[in-house]
């Protein structure tokens, strides 16, 4: 293990001298390798959807594992976005003289060896490469072990183009030990591993997070809600919530909580019910829920619960005060969103609300790297430090000083 991560430290410097050019080029060839191997992908991912049946695995998580021709495409189109993106590396953030005549530069660089922990996703295994890549970062993986045949026939076929290009393969490597041992000594490799990034579910996250020393960038649960208000158009508001939830509900940017203002909670509420029967939500609520529609009772740790599934919390609320307090004591600082027409109500609500992407009349399932144009992401960061919300190339990113001199003595 310890000559495995000596040697992706290693490659970070033939990385690092590779031109955006090159590293453009090497990416277009990695998509269209990607295309080439769709079918004998499909067959590994078979292997491992058999398993997933096999020990019982949810329906949201085999949604997630999934690979088709259709899913392997945009894993294809990702990478082709993130090549088009403008290299971040090498760019000059500041620059300026000091009194003394020495010019000086802030400018980009790599962060290094970063580590992904991550489950379920197979196409994780090539957006993070991609934008590892991209960003001159050495990436090393270790996926879930339900999508363990996926995540090594794509390693595989992303290094099969390094290796054509006259590059290691360890600049894109799988961790050789994914068993929860290898996991706790990958992150307190600190001598050769910048970051790591986990994302998954809580106990994965809690896990790294309190026994790292490398440090940590954490794709967090995604405990979001949306907030009806008494001024929303209601139509709007309702498709917006069924979007939310319904359209993949095993996803961190799914609404988990709708918070609905109690000054239309009457009228809205049978609509709201009407809609999301109609998709088979099961729908939990409030006491002041409960005595307007017929659902399940909604207790305090359910609204602390990231389903993945299709469920539902409602919660009725006083107002755009009510929904800010709910957030703050419930969210877990993904994505929150607001439905109204009264601007200064949404004001407040996008200037009050601490979570890395907040929405006015919009669906919470717009965060992702891909949508804001990132070609994909690393995770959604629900750090405030050193990256937040979907984390592209840029996150991926440090910088350093340039200083130079004509002799200058201090």
């Amino acid at each position: 293990m310890q000559e495995f991560l000596q040697k992706a430290k290693s490659s970070t410097r033939v990385l690092n001298a590779l031109s955006g050019a090159k590293k453009n080029q090497i990416l277009l060839e990695m998509a269209q390798a990607l295309r080439s191997s769709s079918q004998t992908i499909i067959e590994h991912n078979a292997l491992d959807m058999e398993n997933a049946h096999t020990s019982g695995l949810s329906d949201a998580l085999k949604d997630r594992l999934l690979l088709n021709e259709s899913r392997i495409e945009a894993m294809a189109i990702a990478l082709e976005e993130i090549a088009a993106l403008k290299d971040p590396i090498g760019r000059v953030l500041e620059g300026w003289v000091n009194e003394n005549g020495l010019k000086i530069e802030k400018v980009t660089i790599p962060i290094g060896v970063v580590g992904i922990i991550y489950e379920s996703r197979p196409n994780v295994t090539s957006d993070t490469a991609g934008l590892c890549f991209k960003s001159s970062n050495v990436c090393v993986l270790k996926g879930g072990k339900e999508a363990d045949n996926s995540n090594r026939i794509i390693a595989q076929t992303l290094q099969d183009v390094l290796q054509k290009n006259g590059l290691p393969r360890e600049i894109i490597a799988l961790l050789p030990d994914a068993s929860r041992e290898g996991v706790t000594w990958l992150i307190k490799q600190d001598r050769y591993v910048d970051l790591i990034v986990p994302r998954g579910g809580q106990g994965l996250i809690d896990y790294v997070s309190q026994n790292a020393t490398v440090p940590v960038v954490k794709h967090d649960k995604g405990q979001c809600h949306t907030y009806i208000d008494k001024d929303a158009n209601q139509d709007q508001a309702i498709a917006i919530a069924i979007n939310a939830k319904c359209q993949r509900p095993g996803v961190c940017n799914a609404m988990e909580t709708l918070l609905v203002d109690s000054a239309i909670a009457q009228e809205i509420l049978p609509r709201l019910k009407s809609a999301f029967d109609a998709y088979h939500t099961q729908l939990k609520g409030c006491d002041t829920t409960q005595s307007i529609i017929e659902v399940e009772s909604a207790n305090d740790e359910a609204f602390h619960t990231e389903y993945l599934a299709n469920i539902l919390n409602i919660r009725v609320v006083e107002g755009v005060e009510g929904a800010i307090s709910h957030i703050i004591e419930y969210g877990s600082g993904h994505s929150e969103a607001i439905i109204t027409q009264n601007i200064a109500t949404g004001e407040r609500f996008l200037n009050a609300v601490d979570a890395a992407a907040v929405y006015i009349n919009a669906s919470t399932r717009f965060t992702d790297g891909g949508v804001f144009g990132f070609g994909a992401e690393v995770g959604i960061s629900t750090n405030k430090l050193h990256a937040r919300g979907p984390m592209g190339v840029e996150g991926l990113t440090t910088y350093k000083y340039k200083i130079y001199g004509d002799g200058q003595i201090r």
